[in-house]
């Protein structure tokens, strides 16, 4: 019996998802036409002898959560549940504070795994090496080769070659360690809760003596990263897996738009049903499109959501166009954006971003971690309009956030438009 838990975070400031986050919680937010997390549960419901699916975060039980669980459940046929978290426990302690309920049932292993990631989840080829490496270990990392320079922005792991065994792991090291990373996939065994608890005592012991000597409260974290791994690497407890699949964070609005790409590329073996389909005299479309939207113009690599509405020679490509918005003018121009929930986009308009992709000339290149400010300036990246934003005819939206429910004017150019 096997169970999977998803670590879903909560709400943050200050990040470039922010905008969108506003109107549902960001592992919801439609990545290639299915909330986020829709493709780490069917991954999930793929692997044989999976029992549960156990969200787990700190954002409040909302409709939207409720709606998705529900839909979910019914469509994939295994019980998914949402355990709340009274505070941010970080990845181990949230996993910790809920241990009776993973432990229910006496699974023989289970898969955690952060929302904020897109991959091929390649869980059951983790689980056939899990097995081969017998039962004295307590969990298997999925790892990935990044290039020497990015690594030092991600959590690095040195390995025998020979076994796979996990020698040393540095999280965001200062120099480089190693070019394979934790992509924040991993299968445990129950043992890992028997050093997690060490930690926890240890950690209780030193709040004590913080607020007795300062009296000051340490916040109840626990982290996977540097609190776990550190000490179990280099003790047989932890393997790598190192996957040749795709694999990026969703750390931004940018990463989503090359996430989309990445799952709407897969989408031609694994959900040819969720792409467009060609017809003889009609555009060429490249995507992924709501079988309720009305066509004019579309593509490469666009995902459309329910019932928008598209002018004649509209063009675009690049984009994520929420449901309910309207690009219904001629001839305005969608690039590299994010056009939110019933938005519009007058005729003549254009809107456009600049694309942050890896890049396509080094195969182990990763999608660069997006700051909001460079140089006291917004960094160039996507244009994400919120919810219910109106762009008028003939104006120009370049590198810009659009905050929810504003008329526009005129045009603007790397601003955040409050």
């Amino acid at each position: 019996m096997l169970k999977a838990i998803i670590l879903i975070g909560g709400p943050q400031k200050g990040t470039r998802f922010r905008p969108l986050s506003f109107e549902v919680p960001k592992p919801l937010f439609p990545v290639a036409g299915v909330p986020m997390l829709q493709h780490h549960i069917e991954a999930c419901a793929q692997v044989p002898d999976m029992k549960e699916i156990i969200l787990i975060g700190f954002y409040q039980p909302n409709d939207e959560l409720n709606r998705f669980i529900s839909s979910a459940q019914q469509e994939l046929k295994i019980p998914i549940r949402y355990l709340q978290e009274f505070a941010a426990l970080g990845t181990g302690g949230g996993i910790y504070h809920f241990r009776d309920q993973i432990l229910s049932g006496g699974p023989a292993a289970f898969f955690i795994m952060n929302a904020d990631v897109c991959s091929e989840f390649p869980l059951q080829e983790m689980l056939r090496f899990h097995r081969q490496h017998g039962e004295n270990h307590c969990g298997v990392l999925l790892g990935t080769t990044a290039n020497r320079t990015q690594s030092l922005n991600y959590g690095c792991i040195v390995e025998n070659h020979e076994t796979n065994e996990v020698l040393h792991f540095v999280e965001k090291p200062s120099t480089f360690v190693s070019d394979i990373i934790n992509c924040g996939i991993y299968l445990f065994t129950q043992d890992i809760f028997g050093h997690i608890g060490t930690v926890f005592q240890r950690n209780q012991q030193e709040r004590i003596q913080e607020e007795l000597t300062n009296g000051k409260q340490m916040p109840e974290v626990i982290r996977l990263e540097q609190d776990i791994f550190t000490t179990l690497a280099g003790q047989k407890k932890l393997f790598v897996y190192k996957t040749q699949h795709f694999w990026s964070q969703i750390k931004s609005a940018g990463s989503a738009i090359y996430a989309s790409r990445l799952y709407l590329k897969q989408y031609h073996q694994a959900h040819p049903e969720r792409l467009a389909t060609n017809q003889d005299g009609t555009p060429k479309i490249i995507g992924m499109l709501h079988e309720e939207v009305d066509l004019k113009a579309l593509g490469p690599n666009v995902s459309i959501g329910k019932g928008v509405t598209i002018g004649g020679g509209v063009r675009v490509r690049e984009s994520i166009v929420l449901h309910g918005a309207s690009l219904f003018q001629d001839h305005c121009c969608v690039l590299n954006s994010i056009v939110g929930w019933d938005s519009t986009v007058g005729k003549w308009a254009r809107v456009e971003g600049t694309p942050s992709d890896p890049n396509p000339n080094d195969p182990y290149a990763k999608i660069d971690s997006e700051t909001l400010f460079r140089d006291g300036g917004l960094t160039p990246s996507i244009t994400i309009l919120g919810c219910n934003v109106n762009i008028p005819s003939e104006v120009i939206i370049r590198n810009s956030i659009v905050l929810p429910h504003k008329d526009l004017n005129r045009s603007f150019q790397n601003q955040i438009i409050l």
